[in-house]
């Protein structure tokens, strides 16, 4: 037997103040939503085991069958394989997300964007080979993916991150994650490398 999984990923939403502080679910016309719930059955589950990040990386190895206790590392093994980056066993990958940040005079860093503008796969495609050919070590490899969505992979041992999720932080004060970045100098050479990459390369002055 075969089964059809829909998704609504994020379809709750939040209420918009333009849609008379509706949400978009609740504003939308949806008859053929309406008449699956009419003919079909409902239940309420929970997806996301104790203990784990709410998110939806977690929730869809639970709706395909996967245990997270036992098979949640992270998002990035996830998006590496859809991408067809064969890991080692040896290797880590992280998610390389391209943002938007704002460097003040202070030393505050300010997440502004979380997706670089939804920049274009064609556009993050040249930053990454720009990061790969410039920053790439025995150790840091970039892999290119789709918008701003990529992937680090670290071979062998590397320095201890607690990174964060850029969505979380829009429009939020991050300079403390990036202190803590900067604190072990493989990560601060690596960053400050690939800074200089990024806001010289002529994708970013054109979009500038």
């Amino acid at each position: 037997m075969k089964y059809l999984i829909l998704v609504g990923d994020g379809m709750g939403d939040l209420p918009i103040a333009d849609l008379d502080h509706r949400t978009p679910l609740d504003f939308a016309a949806t008859p053929m939503l309406d008449s699956l719930c009419k003919k079909g059955q409902l239940f309420l589950t929970r997806t996301v085991p104790e203990g784990f990040p709410p998110g939806s990386d977690v929730a869809n190895l639970s709706l395909l069958g996967y245990k997270p206790e036992e098979y949640y590392t992270g998002r990035a093994p996830l998006e590496a394989a859809s991408m067809g980056v064969d890991l080692a066993p040896d290797e880590t990958a992280f998610r390389c997300n391209l943002v938007t940040l704002n460097h003040q005079g202070d030393g505050k860093v300010q997440m502004i964007d979380y997706s670089a503008g939804h920049i274009s796969s064609e556009e993050s495609g040249q930053l990454i080979e720009a990061l790969e050919a410039e920053c790439a070590t025995e150790q840091f490899h970039f892999k290119a993916g789709i918008s701003y969505r990529h992937i680090l992979v670290v071979e062998g041992d590397y320095p201890a991150m607690n990174p964060v999720p850029p969505h979380d932080y829009i429009e939020k004060d991050v300079s403390g994650p990036w202190r803590r970045y900067m604190e072990n100098p493989e990560w601060q050479e690596l960053f400050n490398k690939a800074n200089t990459i990024l806001a010289n390369h002529p994708v970013n002055q054109r979009r500038a």
